[in-house]
């Protein structure tokens, strides 16, 4: 399993949303990191009913869970791809992995890469 994106954030105690991807290629939306009492954990992708209680749309047995938790916490801490670089000038160019590509021939403001934006819709509550 794999974090897909992350926005990370501050929404309550709600630290950031994400999305998984598995082996099999299934992307599963609606995943939240929570600040607990006892540190981070996963919240899974949930529905509101029609009793306005909230109810989890995915299941995962325990150890199942456990590696997501420590996956997303991982990816928290250690992503810096979702924080703004302050300096911006200092950022160190990165290379393409292979010979010569498309991104060859685009201008600069065509080679970066576009970050799909969270909206209202992708927050399930």
């Amino acid at each position: 399993m794999k974090i897909e994106r992350m926005n990370k954030g501050e929404w309550g105690k709600i630290r950031a949303f994400f999305d998984l991807r598995t082996q099999e290629g299934i992307v599963i939306k609606g995943f939240k990191l929570v600040e607990g009492i006892n540190g981070m954990f996963v919240g899974m992708p949930s529905q509101k009913g029609k009793d306005e209680e909230y109810f989890d749309t995915i299941f995962m047995d325990r150890d199942l869970r456990d590696e997501l938790n420590q996956v997303a916490v991982d990816s928290y801490e250690n992503d810096s791809t979702s924080q703004p670089n302050p300096n911006p000038e200092k950022a160190e160019p990165v290379e393409p992995e292979t010979g010569a590509s498309m991104t060859d021939e685009l201008s600069p403001a065509e080679k970066t890469e576009t970050v799909q934006p969270f909206d209202d819709n992708d927050i399930p509550f």
